[in-house]
């Protein structure tokens, strides 16, 4: 019987440590996506779909005017899914105006504020259009390693075809999960938080979805994911524009923090987004003539992290019993050696 308990407790460990190792050793192993939106690329990974245009940025970059205070413009997009699931990596894709290799004396983006708002369905000063309302979570974001809830972000360029503005992908640790709940419309704001040099100042910019990609993860919520047109390309192919719910929105920014990493956030003058037409062989080339007509989306995606299944639950919980025992009985058995004899 002791040889059965002592195994029981010796494999409850081993789970427990198995577990821990997964979860601390790599702090995105385990993350599932929730929520995803692809970004135009040329036709190159990760957008893979029928678009085989560079897409362009809209510039979301506030400038400090003092400690810890910046102000600038934003741009924020809607989304919604279909899980009771926390929010706790965010994924997203831009790059820096004029290309920041011309001038690596500005140096990249330190900080991002990440901001989760609530809907506003209709404004009727933005023609009836819908926008970011109450700001529900924001937190600061800061450039470095990855670990789990350490509120940082790391930013690699991704291959493409457009040597005079380099794409990159943003992987953030939120430091504060956001709880989100399933099939209710929320707004994700992204700004780059920078300060002015004497080299000039860093405009960053967030780059636009692949719209003839589309995929499952999106809620039904109403009007959702839909077609809204099609467009004809090179092939002389109808193309359909696939867009989530509302216009992509821009507007001023201010942005304050405290000592204690607490954010302010207020906003105004918003303005819908569409797609932009330009001539062929340009910078930030959105798709063929007409697409301009068409509302636009940001490249970003959602990461949740499944709740352990009661099995595995209740696995933990015998071993945590298990431990226990064999405590137990090592405090009895000692204590019975040690009475006198």
């Amino acid at each position: 019987m002791k040889s059965s308990n002592a195994t029981a407790a010796v494999l409850a460990v081993a789970l427990v440590v198995t577990v821990n190792v997964r979860a601390f050793a790599d702090p995105l192993t385990g993350e599932v996506l929730k929520f995803q939106q692809l970004p135009l690329n040329s036709g190159l990974a990760p957008s893979v779909g029928g678009a085989p245009y560079a897409g362009h940025d809209e510039w979301s970059t506030a400038v400090a005017i003092a400690p810890l205070t910046y102000t600038g413009k934003f741009m924020a997009d809607d989304f919604s899914d279909k899980q009771n699931t926390s929010v706790y990596h965010v994924s997203w894709w831009g790059s820096y105006e004029h290309n920041l290799n011309l001038n690596p004396s500005l140096g990249g983006v330190q900080q991002f504020l990440i901001s989760f708002e609530s809907d506003m369905p209709s404004d009727p000063t933005i023609g009836g259009a819908s926008r970011p309302d109450q700001v529900l979570a924001s937190q600061v974001v800061t450039l470095g390693a990855l670990s789990p809830a350490s509120g940082t972000f790391t930013e690699a360029a991704v291959p493409n075809n457009n040597p005079a503005e380099l794409l990159y992908k943003y992987n953030a640790e939120l430091r504060i999960p956001f709880q989100e709940k399933a099939n209710v419309v929320y707004w994700l704001k992204i700004v780059a938080l920078v300060n002015p040099t004497t080299a000039g100042t860093l405009n960053w910019g967030w780059h636009d979805r692949d719209w003839s990609l589309t995929n499952g993860l999106f809620a039904p919520v109403s009007p959702g994911e839909r077609v809204l047109g099609t467009v004809v390309n090179s092939a002389g192919q109808n193309v359909p524009v696939w867009h989530f719910q509302d216009d992509a929105v821009s507007g001023r920014v201010a942005v304050r923090q405290n000592a204690a990493g607490a954010v302010l956030v207020r906003e105004a003058q918003y303005q819908p987004q569409n797609y932009v037409y330009q001539l062929p062989g340009a910078i930030g080339v959105d798709g063929p003539q007409g697409i301009q007509a068409y509302s636009k989306d940001l490249a970003f995606e959602l990461y949740t992290r499944p709740t352990p299944e009661p099995g595995t639950l209740a696995l933990l919980g015998m071993g945590a019993v298990g431990l226990g025992l064999m405590q137990w009985r090592r405090r009895q058995k000692k204590s019975h050696d040690n009475r006198p004899q």
